[in-house]
Order: C-alpha cells, then sequence, then structure tokens
C-alpha cells in the first residue's frame, strides 16, 4: 500500500516510449516495494484489482511513485486513461481520509 502524505498534488501523466503504457506520478505518494500485476494472476492489491478491471488493461507496475499502466493496442488511451485518472485520484481521497482518522 502506498505511503500518502497530507495535500498530495494533482495526478501527472507522462507518456512512456511504448505507445500502450503510460505513466501516471502520484505526488508525495511512496510505494514501499516494486510490484507488477498482471491480469489473470491472483492480485492482492486492490487498486492493483481496480485498474486491471478496466476495458483494456493487461498489466500495471506499482514503483517509487508512480503506477505504469499498459493496455492492448486496439483500445484508445482517451477514455481509458481519464478512467485510470479517476480510480486513482478516488484511491488518493480514501487513502488520505484513512490517514486522518
Amino acid at each position: 500500500m502506498p505511503i500518502q502524505e497530507p495535500n498530495a498534488g494533482p495526478i501527472q501523466v507522462r507518456q512512456t516510449p511504448n505507445p500502450n503504457a503510460r505513466k501516471f506520478v502520484l505526488p508525495n505518494t511512496r510505494f514501499a516495494a516494486s510490484h507488477n500485476y498482471t491480469l489473470g494472476e491472483t492480485v492482492d492489491n486492490p487498486l492493483a484489482v481496480k485498474l486491471l478491471t478496466l476495458e483494456g488493461v493487461y498489466n500495471v507496475f506499482f514503483a517509487q511513485d508512480f503506477i505504469t499502466v499498459n493496455k492492448v493496442p486496439q483500445v484508445e488511451w482517451e477514455p481509458l486513461q481519464s478512467a485510470v485518472e479517476t480510480l486513482l485520484a478516488e484511491h488518493l481521497t480514501q487513502s488520505a481520509a484513512n490517514n486522518e482518522s
């Protein structure tokens, strides 16, 4: 699970050399360890499970302060990126609220 600092900034989206992968940088968030999750494998991370349920996503990689999302080539980035950003924002908001409790 990520370590969340208060008042995290906005999610930054960066293109990668792979046109089917995008890097989502989560400011003020640090993952304790890097981990790769692939569709069809047993996944014990609730955020990874949610991301892998998005249509077209087959792999997510958590490292340092970012998550890389890999999609199948036939899925367009525009709607998928929006869905990923929404899930991440919800997760960060929920994590911040849990840390305040």
